[in-house]
């Protein structure tokens, strides 16, 4: 199983001030990645070497907002002051991850600033946010070329990410093992008083840097 993104939340008047020090920090720009109507939200990702990308989000002047489970689960991460939202893991296939939850998945889509529709489905959303140490999942319905992940401009790449939160229990959720839940990425479990992804470790030309 692939880590595909990991997702940073903030209030819309932390939104630009937020992509500025994360890409200042990773010596890396941000792109701007357009509107998810359906779930309230917009968002800058910055590509990464190895497949990976960063994704700040926050949440529009919308209703969806406050419908969408996404849109949710941003404003209550913004509300807390902002920071890692969760980690999101990509399928080939989301047949098994549905009959393992027990519901059918989401469909996403946003329209990037050069008109391309991006599409995928998603479920996890409402897990997270009644423990937020899980990730949810994600596939999608581009061709690879096409993904945010794509064409990366910059060496930087995500080295590990810290989660504080029960391995076997998210190792259950994930059909995975515990000792390496994710293909090619670092997981290390460290306590903390509220579950969820605590820090991303990233390589960088000017060398390690954690956020």
């Amino acid at each position: 199983m692939r880590l595909d993104h990991v997702s940073y939340a903030v209030a819309r008047d932390s939104f630009v001030s937020t992509v500025q020090w994360i890409g200042s920090a990773l010596g890396a720009g941000f792109v701007d990645g357009g509107v998810h109507p359906r779930f309230g939200t917009r968002n800058f990702i910055l590509p990464l070497s190895g497949g990976t990308y960063v994704e700040v989000v926050t949440t529009l002047d919308h209703p969806a907002a406050d419908r969408a489970p996404f849109g949710q689960a941003v404003a209550r991460r913004a509300a807390e002051g902002g920071g890692w939202l969760g980690w999101v893991v990509s399928v080939d296939d989301m047949a098994p991850v549905e009959a393992r939850l027990g519901r059918t998945s989401a469909e996403g889509h946003r329209v990037r600033p050069d008109g391309f529709d991006l599409r995928w489905k998603q479920i996890g959303l409402l897990e997270l946010m009644e423990d937020p140490q899980l990730p949810y999942f994600l596939q999608w319905l581009v061709p690879i070329e096409e993904r945010p992940s794509a064409d990366p401009r910059t060496s930087t790449a995500i080295h590990g990410v810290s989660i504080a939160g029960d391995a076997a229990s998210i190792a259950e959720f994930l059909g995975e093992p515990a000792e390496h839940p994710l293909d090619q990425i670092d997981v290390t479990w460290v306590e903390d008083e509220e579950p969820g992804l605590v820090s991303v470790e990233f390589t960088t030309a000017h060398g390690p840097v954690t956020i």
